[in-house]
């Protein structure tokens, strides 16, 4: 009888293993199916799962464009030279070495309005440094009168002295270091000419030589530099003053062909380019432009300033 429930006994204990493993089965994989649910749902989208057998594969989107501000427009970024301040303000009250240092330099101005990009510099405007007055490119006004005038004080005049005030100044600038460096004097033989002048002295030579040997030495009224105030022709003085025709070749010459830059002027008629200029050279025909301008035409190697200015040659009047 004991045997019959001890094995009784046995049995019941042996189901209860079971129930015990079972139940422990059972929440081994319920806690499994919630660690790859709570996996899943960390690696996945926040969208329900969806059934890989009934859902489409969605197609693959373009990449969302990551927007930037736009670029800047180089035209609103940098004005044109002739809407910067500096240059506005220059050219409505500063001189004209002011306008000259607000397009940076003179290289800088030069290249500008060759170019084409300075339209607010006026090539015929008559009261400027930067004026072209030449059988193409009347003076404007066409009887303009240049204001200060002064005369070189340490310069020989035999004839018209008076010029504007910087080209005298500048004058006797070089006049000096010519001297002081052993290449002789020299003497004014013309300074500025009014318009009425220039009538008479074109006239004169019309008569003497006729209408084309004229042209190639004189300009005719409103197309004359000397009306500016800004050329001066000069002449050597040694005992005495020679005249125009004999001043090519001297030391003078020789000397203000290589330095007269320095002091702001260019020899304006130079021998070879009478195609271009109109005239035929006149070593004598001093013009003023400025230091930073001459400098400029010095160093570019120019020989013309319809070149330097990039202007159409002026052989004749139109």
């Amino acid at each position: 009888m004991s045997e019959t429930r001890s094995a009784a006994r046995r049995q019941v204990l042996r189901r209860r293993r079971q129930r015990r493993a079972l139940l422990l089965l059972t929440l081994t994989t319920a806690l499994i199916v919630t660690l790859v649910v709570v996996v899943t749902r960390a690696i996945a989208p926040d969208d329900a799962v969806a059934d890989p057998a009934s859902d489409p594969v969605p197609a693959a989107s373009s990449p969302v464009a990551v927007s930037s501000p736009p670029a800047a427009d180089p035209a609103e970024a940098t004005p044109p030279i002739c809407e910067t301040d500096a240059v506005v303000s220059a050219l409505a009250e500063g001189s004209d070495a002011d306008v000259i240092t607000a397009f940076g330099g003179g290289e800088p101005f030069r290249r500008a309005v060759a170019d084409g990009t300075a339209p607010c510099i006026d090539l015929h405007e008559a009261g400027r440094l930067w004026v072209v007055a030449n059988k193409r490119h009347p003076l404007s006004p066409i009887d303009h009168w240049p204001s200060p005038q002064a005369r070189p004080q340490d310069v020989r005049i035999v004839s018209g002295g008076s010029l504007l005030a910087e080209t005298a100044a500048a004058l006797d600038e070089l006049s000096a270091d010519l001297v002081a460096a052993g290449a002789g004097k020299i003497g004014v033989s013309s300074g500025f000419r009014p318009y009425d002048f220039q009538v008479e002295t074109y006239n004169r030579h019309v008569a003497n030589r006729g209408k084309a040997a004229a042209d190639l030495r004189s300009a005719r009224p409103g197309h004359s530099e000397h009306q500016t105030g800004l050329a001066v022709d000069v002449v050597a003085c040694d005992s005495g003053c020679g005249d125009h025709d004999g001043f090519g070749g001297t030391p003078q010459a020789e000397w203000i062909a290589a330095n007269s830059w320095r002091y702001g002027f260019i020899v304006r008629y130079e021998e070879g380019h009478t195609d271009t200029t109109g005239y035929s050279a006149e070593p004598w025909h001093l013009r003023f432009v400025g230091q930073e301008l001459a400098a400029a035409y010095a160093e570019g190697g120019f020989h013309t300033l319809e070149e330097f200015f990039g202007l159409e040659p002026a052989p004749d009047y139109h």
